[in-house]
């Protein structure tokens, strides 16, 4: 029996892991989080990766940690929080485990560490973050980093880099995406031609279970469902899911910008958090293209195809929507 400790699974994607790893009796399960598990309250501790003196107390007699807590959204506020949670955070679990004896740990940072418009960057690509989820998580890395190389011997480190992550029960930029499409009232802004890469939920977990039990020594890789889809044939298969034509609007990006750095005034005379921001138009327009040729060479298999989880997830939540309230926010 393996004693397996999630810290930050109460959230879209810890608790997707947990449903799967549940499948397998070799697990001992525990879950750490600042948040409780709408889903496995009983698993469930609360607590902050802040907090090292309590992380000590509980990762006693755990063999691997699985590391998902992090701030993400676009607009944390004050943005240090970035840095003492997905920095100095990160720092507590490694000095926890270090005391508790704990030697493999997996980590779940992001392709934000490349940053915008990069050419389908490898692992091997020079870091280039541009927001402070990025940089944070970059840091976050090369923390993680100098704690293996103080004992590579006996210790594992698996960093994974997952692109936007979407799937059913999210409310993420993904979904809002695809909410807008399927609404009838996307305004496409620039030519759309733009490529986006994109993670089914599903085969995300399936990825970190698959880590669990075969990673070793110290590895680090991207996580994209392939092929990548242009924003135009993205809007294709939404409507090809819902069985009808999508309608579009489309403007110049230079408008899409404008109107973005007005809803940022906006937001900061208000004082309330907007859906859209100049931000997250930029994001819209940019390539967010990557390259998985090493994990999807490693010998791990997604279960599902990207059109797959694109459906499965457009037909859960606009055609056959659940009735209850169980949803997840994220990015």
């Amino acid at each position: 029996m393996t004693n397996l400790t999630l810290i930050g699974a109460s959230g879209f994607v810890g608790t997707k892991l947990i449903e799967l790893l549940k499948q397998n009796n070799n697990y001992h399960l525990t879950n750490i989080d600042k948040q409780q598990s709408p889903v496995y309250p009983e698993i469930t501790t609360i607590a902050d990766v802040r907090d090292k003196e309590k992380l000590k107390e509980l990762l006693q007699n755990q063999d691997v940690v699985v590391l998902l807590a992090a701030e993400h959204r676009d607009d944390v506020s004050p943005t240090s929080l970035y840095y003492d949670v997905n920095v100095e955070g990160t720092r507590n679990v490694l000095d926890a485990m270090d005391a508790c004896g704990v030697k493999k740990i997996i980590f779940t940072s992001s392709v934000a560490v490349y940053g915008l418009n990069k050419d389908n960057p490898n692992e091997k690509h020079p870091i280039d973050p541009f927001n402070h989820y990025g940089k944070s998580k970059w840091q976050a890395e090369e923390v993680l980093c100098e704690w293996y190389s103080k004992d590579s011997e006996e210790k594992t480190l698996t960093i994974v880099r997952p692109s936007v992550i979407f799937g059913e029960r999210n409310r993420g930029n993904v979904y809002n995406l695809l909410k807008q499409i399927s609404s009838g009232r996307f305004l496409k802004v620039g030519s759309c031609e733009n490529k986006k890469s994109m993670a089914y939920v599903g085969n995300v977990v399936a990825l970190l279970s698959h880590l669990i039990e075969h990673a070793k020594d110290c590895e680090t890789y991207n996580y994209i469902d392939k092929p990548d889809l242009t924003m135009n044939e993205l809007i294709d298969v939404v409507g090809n899911s819902l069985g009808r034509k999508i309608p579009s609007v489309k403007v110049p990006y230079f408008l899409g910008m404008l109107g973005g750095y007005c809803f940022d005034v906006l937001a900061k005379v208000t004082g309330k958090k907007l859906s859209i921001s100049s931000v997250r138009v930029k994001k819209f327009c940019a390539t967010t293209q990557f390259d998985a040729q090493k994990i999807l060479s490693s010998g791990f298999n997604p279960p599902y195809t990207l059109s797959e989880g694109l459906d499965n997830t457009i037909k859960f939540e606009f055609v056959n929507p659940p009735t209850d309230d169980l949803i997840f926010v994220s990015e």
